[in-house]
């Protein structure tokens, strides 16, 4: 299913819920809000935005509060960030991302490990025919 687009500010609250998950709109607006300059009503908004593009979930708390959660596992959610940023942003091409990555300074030995692996699959599947 494709998602709706996601702003900037949408991106940094689902980042610091993603690894904040399971959290309410108090607990972002104290830890991440405030100290980001946005009002607890505006937390609340890009939440509910979250929420209605299909990125988080919600459910109500004991105490009536809710608390939203990825509603895919985050692995998933960032693979899907970065499609969205390749088509949106590189308009399809992934050249412009290898080169940053190969010129961005340093890559830890399992970063360059899983390259590899990266590299390795996708020789093989167009060995194969595969696109």
């Amino acid at each position: 299913m494709k998602r709706p687009t996601i702003g900037d500010e949408e991106l940094r609250a689902l980042n610091f819920i993603t690894e904040h998950a399971p959290i309410s709109v108090g607990e972002v607006f104290r830890s991440y809000g405030a100290a980001n300059g946005l009002s607890r009503s505006t937390i609340l908004t890009i939440m509910e935005r979250l929420r209605k593009k299909g990125y988080l979930n919600r459910q109500r708390q004991d105490g009536g509060a809710y608390v939203y959660s990825l509603s895919v596992p985050r692995a998933e959610l960032l693979q899907k960030l970065v499609s969205y940023f390749v088509e949106r942003t590189l308009e399809g091409s992934v050249s412009p991302f290898t080169v940053y990555l190969s010129r961005r300074g340093s890559v830890t030995p399992g970063e360059l490990e899983e390259l590899k692996a990266l590299v390795r699959e996708l020789d093989a599947r167009q060995k194969e025919g595969e696109p």
